[in-house]
């Protein structure tokens, strides 16, 4: 099982999962041409996905979703809410496309993988994050939360992989130059998760098996890197350095789950 990044933050997201035969796109922010280019990165092609998956309705993690699939005759799992969110932007947002809906807590399967959705407080019509697993091994994906719950916390409590939210530094977030409206919510219950309470998160887990960390989501305005890093390494007493990061133009490449 391995798993990378097309790109993460607020500009587009886009990660790739896989299992034997079986490969998912886990959202699409990013228009065809661009989600071509990157997953061929990846050494991939649209036509090699099996599925893609979405967590919400926000641009950045639905804009390029329809297009895909309508192109190459790929199938969508989604909530009935987040369908409805861009339908009520775009009345033909799923024309000619296959989409099957899913709930949160769930579990179903595409091909050699076993997907779990569940549910995360965000400003979202109904929004999931996933867990995914080819029978033995399990990566955990948590993006696009305000805050922790005791649900998300059990669903990824020993995870082989995490991909986590590390989007905002509090304080540059605070002394920023975002309009209050905005700043209350990136920084509210149902926002992004800042590098501290994703640190928080991180703690509460059974980490024996976490074999990798990538902080992903990060406000090119209100976070770094750096930043991010040093808050999850030292809930794992590790070098900074292990922890990967997801960036915006790169994503990451590919990370094998042994």
């Amino acid at each position: 099982m391995r798993f990378a990044s097309l790109g993460s933050g607020s500009e587009g997201n886009g990660l790739v999962i896989e299992a034997g035969t079986t490969r998912v796109l886990l959202d699409c922010g990013f228009s065809l041409r661009e989600t071509s280019r990157r997953l061929a990165r990846l050494g991939l092609a649209p036509g090699d996905l099996s599925a893609i998956l979405v967590t919400h309705e926000h641009s950045d993690h639905a804009g390029g979703v329809f297009a895909l699939a309508r192109r190459y005759a790929l199938t969508v799992w989604i909530t009935h809410g987040t369908l409805s969110a861009l339908r009520d932007c775009d009345s033909e947002a799923d024309r000619e496309a296959s989409f099957k809906l899913i709930r949160a807590e769930a579990e179903f399967a595409i091909g050699d993988l076993s997907l779990l959705p569940f549910t995360v407080p965000h400003d979202a019509r109904e929004p999931v994050q996933f867990a995914a697993s080819d029978g033995a091994r399990w990566l955990g994906v948590l993006t696009d939360a305000g805050c922790t719950t005791p649900h998300l916390e059990e669903v990824l409590t020993g995870c082989d992989a995490l991909v986590l939210e590390t989007n905002h530094d509090a304080e540059m977030l605070r002394a920023g130059q975002y309009p209050p409206a905005l700043k209350a919510r990136i920084s509210g219950r149902y926002g992004h998760l800042d590098n501290a309470s994703s640190a928080a998160i991180l703690a509460a887990l059974d980490r024996s098996r976490l074999q990798h960390l990538v902080a992903a989501h990060l406000s090119k305005q209100n976070n770094t890197p750096q930043l991010a890093r040093a808050a999850l390494a030292a809930v794992l007493d590790c070098r900074e350095e292990w922890v990967g990061v997801a960036s915006q133009e790169e994503g990451f490449g590919w990370r094998d789950i042994a």
